[in-house]
C-alpha cells in the first residue's frame, strides 16, 4: 500500500467484503472500487475549488472579478442589504481588493458577464450564455403563471419604447396606470412585470444595475449582435453543468450538480457513468457518508495535497460554499440557519447570520448589520460553534476589521 493510504473493509451489495483505499491529505491513491475520502480531504478539495484557500487567487481588478465568476460558475444576487449585498460579498471573499465598480464594468462596458436565473438570479460569464438560450426560448413558449396578466400588446409596446428611447429602468417609466399589488414583492407598475417577463424570455438583458434597480436594454443591442449565438444542445448543457460543478466543487454529487434542478439528474447521471467508463471520472464516497455517491476527476485526486487551509473568511449565507445546505452538513457537519423570514423570538443564529470559516472549520456564525449613518458594523449576535483558540480569535478579529472596511467602503 502506498504511503499515506490506509485499508478499510467494505461490504458490497452482495454481502462480500472487499478492500478499498482511503484518500488522505498525505497521499491519495486510486482504486477500482469507489474510493473513500476522509472528511478533511473532501473539505480541502472543496475549499480549494472555491478558491478560499489562498489570499488573492485571482489578483485584482475587472479581470480578477471575471476570473472569479468563471471559476465559481455563477455569483448569486439577492435583495437583502442589511450588510453589503451578497454578489459583492461573495466576490470580496475571493478578491481582497475587490471594487464594486469592477463588476459594473464587466456588466455594462465589457459585457463579459450577464444576469440570468440559475437556481436564483445570478451573474454569469457571457461565454456561458448559449447554455441559457434554450431556457429563454422555452419561457417564450410556456411563460410562468406569474406573468399571466402580461399581454402580447404590452410586450410589443415595450419593445418599441426601448428601440426609440434606449435602455431604461422602471424608474424611467412614469406613465403606467398603477394597479394593486397581488404579491408583497410585486410592483404597482405593470411595466415592471412586462420587463421581467421579457428578461426571462431573453428579449431584454440587464445592461446596468444600481443596487436592485435594473436598467434593461434589448438583448441584441446590449451585446452588439448581428447574429445571435447558437443555443447549446441538451447534451452540451448537461456537460456544462457537470463541468461547472467539477471545477467549482472538486468532488461532486448528483444533488450538488443539479441543485434545485432535479429534472436534469437522469441525463447528468448517464454522462457521469459514461465518463467513469472512459476513466475521466472516479467514483468516491466520503467516510461515514457512504450512501451518498460522489465523483471527482482523477487529476483532482492524484494532485499533491496542499497544506490545510488557514485563512479566515466571513461568508455570505448565499456563498457557493454555504448555499447547498445538505452538502454543507455532509462536508462540515454544520447546519446553517437562514432566519431572515422567521420571527425574531424563534431565531437561533440571528436575522442574517454569516458563517465564519477558519481554515477548514466553520467555527462561528455572526449576525451583522451595517449602520451606514454611523459608519459602523454592528454585531447583533455572535454564536460560537467551535473553539478557535486565542490565535484563531485574533485572526477572526482581524478578518472582521477588514470586512467592516469593505462594508463601509473605506
Amino acid at each position: 500500500m502506498r504511503a499515506g493510504s490506509a485499508a478499510t473493509r467494505q461490504i458490497d451489495g452482495a454481502g462480500a467484503i472487499r478492500s478499498c483505499s482511503v484518500l488522505t491529505d498525505s497521499g491519495p491513491a486510486l482504486a477500482k472500487a469507489p474510493l473513500v475520502l476522509d472528511t478533511n480531504r473532501a473539505r480541502h478539495l472543496w475549499i480549494a475549488a472555491q478558491k478560499l484557500d489562498s489570499a488573492a487567487p485571482f489578483g485584482e481588478g475587472p479581470a480578477a472579478t471575471l476570473a472569479a465568476i468563471a471559476q465559481l460558475g455563477y455569483v448569486q444576487i439577492d435583495t437583502i442589504n442589511v450588510i453589503e449585498r451578497c454578489h459583492h460579498h461573495i466576490l470580496y471573499s475571493r478578491i481582497p481588493g475587490y471594487r464594486r465598480a469592477d463588476l459594473a464594468q464587466l456588466q455594462s462596458a465589457d459585457k463579459s458577464v450577464f444576469e440570468y436565473w440559475t437556481h436564483a438570479l445570478s451573474y454569469l460569464p457571457t461565454a456561458d450564455l448559449p447554455f441559457f438560450l434554450p431556457a429563454m426560448k422555452q419561457y417564450r413558449v410556456t411563460p410562468s403563471r406569474w406573468f399571466g396578466a402580461v399581454t402580447a400588446d404590452e410586450v410589443s409596446r415595450m419593445v418599441r419604447r426601448l428601440r426609440s428611447d434606449g435602455p431604461l429602468s422602471i424608474r424611467d417609466i412614469g406613465d403606467d396606470a398603477l394597479v394593486d399589488k397581488d404579491h408583497p414583492w410585486a410592483s404597482r407598475k405593470p411595466s415592471k412585470r412586462v420587463l421581467e417577463m421579457m428578461f426571462f424570455q431573453g428579449k431584454v438583458a440587464v445592461s446596468a444595475r444600481q443596487g436592485m434597480v435594473k436598467t434593461y436594454d434589448l438583448m441584441e443591442r446590449h451585446f452588439g449582435w448581428t447574429t445571435a449565438p447558437r443555443p447549446a444542445t441538451e447534451r452540451q448543457i448537461t456537460a456544462y453543468l457537470l463541468d461547472r460543478a467539477l471545477r467549482s466543487q472538486g468532488v461532486v454529487s448528483l444533488d450538488s450538480i443539479c441543485h434545485l434542478d432535479a429534472p436534469r439528474k437522469t441525463a447528468v447521471r448517464e454522462l457521469i457513468d459514461s465518463r467513469v467508463r472512459r476513466k475521466l471520472l472516479v467514483p468516491v464516497v466520503i467516510a461515514g457518508q457512504e450512501k451518498v455517491p460522489h465523483w471527482a476527476m482523477p487529476e483532482t485526486l492524484t494532485a499533491p495535497a496542499s497544506e490545510p487551509p488557514t485563512l479566515v473568511h466571513i461568508l455570505s449565507p448565499f456563498d457557493p460554499l454555504i448555499i447547498q445546505r445538505k452538502r454543507l452538513k455532509l462536508f462540515f457537519g454544520y447546519d446553517h440557519l437562514f432566519e431572515a423570514y422567521i420571527p425574531a423570538a424563534k431565531r437561533r443564529l440571528g436575522y442574517f447570520a454569516l458563517p465564519v470559516l477558519m481554515g477548514d472549520r466553520i467555527v462561528a456564525a455572526v449576525d451583522l448589520k451595517a449602520d451606514r449613518t454611523a459608519g459602523k458594523l454592528l454585531v447583533q449576535q455572535w454564536t460560537w460553534l467551535d473553539d478557535p483558540g486565542a490565535e484563531g480569535r485574533a485572526a477572526i478579529d482581524e478578518a472582521l476589521g477588514r470586512f467592516e472596511r469593505f462594508q463601509l467602503g473605506r
